[in-house]
């Protein structure tokens, strides 16, 4: 008999391992099943609730985010926001860093920028108040970020709790902000800003509305891909992230990587807010940022902190928010039904990273070998 029967220890149906490696075809391979199955459930799922032909439903989807030129480019512009805010919050988590606080640093850079543009749109030409307007969001989401670090760094206090809090204090800012503007009575927001001369707005490059938009964002991803992969100060923030006492023993300054990483996260998330403001709404309220800075640890993660990746995937999320909205109206679904087919291909994409990282096997039965 086996060894394990004659010591009386039952083996397990299965185990769970670590993958070494998973080839890049394979991981495609397998978020492609992923997403065909979780279409497959969201079908019954569909027809069980509303009765509907599902491949109608699908195709409002489709309608919804990319059916016409002007819904394509909507759905291009939120998704390049919430890609600027998961390129910012990536330096952070490469580091261990678990910054939360980018929906405050956010709207922090957006409260910045339409600061300057409220009180200097009417008095300096654009070329001088264009550059005003990025730097104090850049400024401003820098300071933001730098707070919960310095605590971090000298009296190791929980990241996590910090900068949430500090989301909560942005959002109470920029609500007093809005009291002293342009706001109309008892709104949570202030008008469109310079809505007659559009002094500080975007203006089109290269024929496109949202053409700015797409080269900062993009400019911002490709600058963290090679700041994280081939910079001294990115490997600096790898060899934090995997040890601290590693890092101390190979002489890094822990707390200056710390401070200096957390400046670079705010930074970023600011520059998504001065889009935000200047690109894309031409307003401030309180709900600017809608959650996109929850949103983007979704893309980082599943990115696994490759800003390239994370382009096709803020599109996925954004295209799936979009049809979620459109089939919701067109066949009179409340807002419940079209979050839960959300949420199902969601859970599809997420749970698949395991099956890319971990492998099962199976228990194999073994004949018993006779003495």
């Amino acid at each position: 008999m086996s060894m394990s029967r004659l010591h009386g220890i039952r083996e397990p149906l299965f185990h769970i391992t670590k993958r070494e490696e998973c080839g890049f075809l394979k991981a495609c391979a397998v978020r492609l099943i992923a997403i065909a199955l979780s279409l497959c459930v969201c079908a019954v799922v569909i027809f069980c609730l509303t009765g509907m032909n599902p491949l109608q439903v699908y195709q409002g989807m489709i309608d919804g985010a990319v059916g016409s030129n002007r819904r394509l480019w909507v759905t291009i512009r939120d998704a390049l926001v919430l890609l600027c805010i998961a390129v910012g919050i990536t330096p952070a988590f490469r580091m261990r860093f678990w910054n939360v606080g980018a929906e405050g640093q956010t709207l922090i850079g957006g409260l910045a920028t339409a600061a300057i543009m409220i009180n200097f749109g009417e008095r300096l030409p654009g070329w001088a108040l264009m550059p005003l307007m990025l730097l104090a969001a850049l400024a401003a989401g820098l300071v933001w970020g730098v707070i919960p670090a310095v605590f971090k760094a000298q009296w190791n206090t929980n990241e996590t709790l910090f900068t949430l809090m500090m989301n909560y204090i942005a959002s109470q800012l920029v609500a007093f902000s809005i009291v002293f503007w342009e706001n109309p009575s008892g709104s949570n927001s202030v008008g469109i800003i310079n809505q007659s001369s559009r002094a500080g707005w975007f203006g089109p490059l290269f024929g496109l509305n949202y053409g700015w938009n797409l080269v900062l964002v993009l400019a911002a991803a490709v600058f963290m891909y090679v700041y994280l992969r081939y910079s001294k100060q990115g490997y600096e923030i790898a060899y934090v992230g995997q040890s601290l006492n590693t890092a101390r023993y190979a002489g890094i300054s822990v707390k200056r990587v710390i401070i200096r990483t957390m400046g670079i996260s705010g930074a970023l998330c600011g520059l998504a807010g001065f889009i935000l403001v200047s690109g894309t709404g031409h307003t401030l309220s309180t709900s600017i940022v809608g959650g996109r800075g929850f949103t983007a640890i979704v893309v980082a993660w599943l990115s696994k902190l490759n800003t390239f990746t994370m382009m096709l995937v803020s599109f996925l999320l954004v295209f799936m928010e979009k049809g979620s909205i459109q089939i919701a109206s067109q066949f009179n679904l409340s807002e419940n039904a079209s979050d839960i087919i959300t949420g199902i291909i969601l859970f599809f994409v997420l749970g698949c990273e395991f099956f890319i990282n971990y492998k099962v096997e199976f228990r194999h039965r073994k004949e018993d070998v006779r003495a």
